[in-house]
């Protein structure tokens, strides 16, 4: 059966927007979080959050946003896109630069974009305030789409002129680790060659803060006092946005052009709780059987994974429900395999967190060290014999595993491996 290539990766993130500040950051476990400062109106308790390195789109106008190296964009684009926008633009250019690609071979029916965004909390505001303001005619005419969760899909499969499949996902948490599934299931099936995929989320206080009142943001007053997941003492994440875009290829596809493949995307599985809009299932039902479906369609064996990136975001229902789910998968420690979760590196980018962290562990098995899992100072007694490392630790990574779990119990898992 003809191999799925990971090719291309770009990022927009805290911890990097280059493949070597991701190595340096990786290789070194140097945190993305930082020091909130919130506008006082807001009268907010959370204290930390974890900025775009290299992006700062805080400005009303978007002719006023900036990139790294000058980064920027036609007037005619940045009147159609949010804050994640930008970041997409910048994370699929430089994928499509990593895979050897140009913008005009996208052009052929036989390539698609697949995104994963909740749309623009800040940009729905802004024109709805605008419209109660001044009337309905005084908006822009570009609110709609600029908002929108469809955003990145029209914006970025217009502008690279993208003829094949297209669609956005919108499952929460786990929104991007569907749209790298059914990107490679239309690869797996032969109705495309070749697949964009895109996770993004605004990296702003609308976006964030809404969290607080879920009571699953941290706390922690500094990033020294920050508990991580799978943490004793973890109250919570911290939030951040930005933008990953990923090139998959068929084999052949990626043959015919003599491209150097990344990794291999070897299989996903899916499933959901039926238990709760916000809650997890309590033993991780919903999870345990996404990953039993991800090694199914693989052709993996439990023992075969060496490293997984857990979904744990350091909330306690949710860090105990993955833990239950794991313990059940892996009941042994003699093979299992190591896992950390990378949340506290990166902050939880909502919908981007899937493909954030697939891109992870497509490091992990390049490098063969699995990330370290920042703020992880005293282990749950709950993870019993779950392996999970602090730091980053060097070992033999051949094949990996990644979880992602959102609102209403939806579980993806992904498999990948070496070239």
């Amino acid at each position: 059966m003809e191999k799925i290539f990971i090719t291309g990766i770009g990022y927009a993130t805290s911890i990097g927007h280059t493949q070597e500040q991701i190595d340096k950051t990786l290789r070194e476990g140097l945190t993305g979080l930082a020091p909130a400062n919130w506008a006082p109106e807001f009268k907010c308790p959370v204290k930390l959050w974890a900025p775009v390195k290299g992006f700062d789109t805080s400005a009303d106008a978007a002719e006023d946003w900036t990139g790294p190296n000058g980064f920027s964009l036609p007037m005619d684009v940045l009147r159609s896109i949010p804050p994640s926008g930008f970041y997409s633009f910048w994370s699929v250019s430089e994928a499509l630069k990593q895979a050897g690609l140009e913008r005009g071979q996208l052009s052929d029916g036989r390539t698609g974009l697949y995104s994963a965004s909740a749309g623009s909390v800040r940009m729905t505001y802004r024109h709805m305030r605008r419209m109660y303001e001044r009337g309905v005619m005084s908006c822009s005419p570009m609110g709609v789409l600029t908002s929108a969760v469809g955003t990145l899909n029209f914006n970025l499969g217009s502008y690279f002129k993208i003829s094949g499949y297209s669609c956005g996902f919108a499952s929460a948490c786990a929104s991007s680790g569907h749209a790298l599934g059914f990107a490679f299931d239309a690869l797996r099936s032969g109705a495309q060659d070749r697949m964009i995929v895109l996770g993004a989320e605004d990296d702003t206080p609308e976006t964030i803060l809404p969290f607080a009142t879920m009571r699953v943001l941290s706390m922690a007053p500094d990033v020294a006092a920050f508990h991580g997941p799978f943490d004793a003492a973890r109250g919570g994440f911290v939030g951040t946005g930005g933008a990953v875009a990923f090139v998959l290829e068929r084999e052949t596809a990626a043959a015919k052009r003599a491209a150097r493949p990344l990794a291999v995307l070897e299989g996903w599985g899916q499933a959901t709780d039926g238990y709760h809009p916000a809650k997890p299932h309590p033993e991780g039902a919903g999870l345990l059987a996404a990953m039993k479906n991800a090694l199914a369609a693989s052709g993996r064996k439990t023992d075969e994974i060496d490293y997984i990136n857990a979904h744990a975001t350091g909330t306690s229902i949710g860090d105990l429900a993955e833990l239950k789910a794991l313990n059940a998968l892996f009941p042994s420690s003699d093979n299992s395999p190591t896992v950390s979760s990378t949340k506290g590196l990166t902050g939880h980018g909502l919908s981007l967190a899937s493909i954030l962290e697939l891109s992870i562990a497509v490091w992990a098995v390049r490098n063969d060290i699995a990330p370290g899992n920042f703020g992880l100072q005293t282990i749950d007694p709950l993870a019993g014999k779950t392996k999970l490392v602090k730091t980053p630790t060097a070992q033999p990574i051949r094949v990996a595993m990644s979880n992602s779990s959102g609102f209403g119990g939806a579980n993806v898992a992904l498999v990948i491996s070496k070239i």
